[in-house]
């Protein structure tokens, strides 16, 4: 199959397991083997092994490759989509560990450096895209930032390019990006469950949740609606469950992983704490959340 028609297939929702580790800040494969055997219980497009959310950049190259290895061991089939990154080298041998892995795709984060030049920046995916034989997913998140032009170019530079992700949250300019380029890659949102309404409205064909790993029912209820442009059912559902758990991430830098870990443990799932540079919840923070797990247990399962 060729690359772009993999990334094309996948509609709806990607699930977004994060990278458990025990107290004193080890893995624990055995915590994301039960989990990853839990989300594929339902209907993903896909599943994303050591992203964002997953601590990618807390980790070494040989956590990752264990980490998409035991992802890929227990997804019961599901495709895996595998997080790269760092700079050209360590991202190209991430790369070619992840493919042995077994993972489908290559989702690219954007690089160490903040100010790269544009040759420089395309550079870096190359280097990445040509290291293995999967499509490549570019997550444009941070300092990673593209017009609708640089997009065309990297699309002729990189030929396994497939998939972007989104991560700036500017649909305006994400609309322009899509119309650009049109069917030559497949569009995806990865901001967050709270950007569900927008992204769909201008034509994602799936998005990346976070709220999959603590209710993997309403991530999908939240992109089936979106899909449909549903937005009676879609409204009440990002009031009562996705701004308030915002809310919460929204309090502190770096809460986007340390919440959802917290969750996951309120509710019986190994995730453990998170590493540095990120901070675990406050006190204040937890009581707010273990009421608001409360709310979701209507969408528990």
């Amino acid at each position: 199959m060729a690359s772009n028609d993999l990334c094309k297939q996948w509609t709806g929702v990607f699930g977004f397991p994060v990278t458990p580790f025990r107290k004193d800040l080890s893995l624990d494969l055995d915590g994301l083997a039960r989990n990853v055997a839990g989300m594929a219980k339902h209907k993903f497009c896909a599943l994303v092994a050591a992203g964002g959310t997953g601590e990618v950049y807390s980790m070494s190259v040989d956590e990752i490759e264990a980490v998409v290895r035991v992802t890929v061991e227990n997804a019961g089939g599901m495709a895996v989509v595998a997080g790269a990154g760092y700079n050209a080298a360590l991202g190209a041998d991430i790369a070619r560990r992840c493919e042995k892995a077994g993972a489908q795709c290559l989702l690219a984060l954007p690089p160490y450096y903040v100010n790269a030049p544009e040759e420089g920046l395309f550079d870096y995916y190359a280097a990445i895209g040509k290291a293995a034989g999967l499509p490549l997913m570019v997550y444009s998140r941070d300092w990673a930032v593209f017009t609708p032009q640089m997009v065309a170019r990297l699309a002729d530079r990189v030929p396994t390019l497939a998939g972007w992700k989104d991560g700036q949250g500017d649909a305006r300019k994400y609309q322009r990006i899509m119309t650009c380029l049109g069917d030559r890659l497949a569009w995806f949102g990865g901001l967050g469950d709270d950007c569900v309404p927008a992204y769909f409205a201008v034509g994602v064909q799936a998005y990346t949740s976070s709220i999959s790993n603590i209710s993997p029912r309403l991530s999908l209820a939240l992109a089936e609606a979106g899909m449909a442009r549903d937005f009676a059912r879609l409204t009440p559902l990002m009031h009562t469950y996705v701004h308030p758990l915002y809310a919460l991430r929204e309090r502190m830098r770096g809460y986007e992983v340390a919440v959802m870990k917290a969750a996951m443990e309120m509710l019986g799932m190994p995730a453990g704490p998170v590493r540095p540079p990120l901070t675990n919840c406050r006190p204040q923070d937890l009581e707010d959340l273990r009421k608001l797990m409360d709310v979701y247990a209507e969408f528990a399962g």
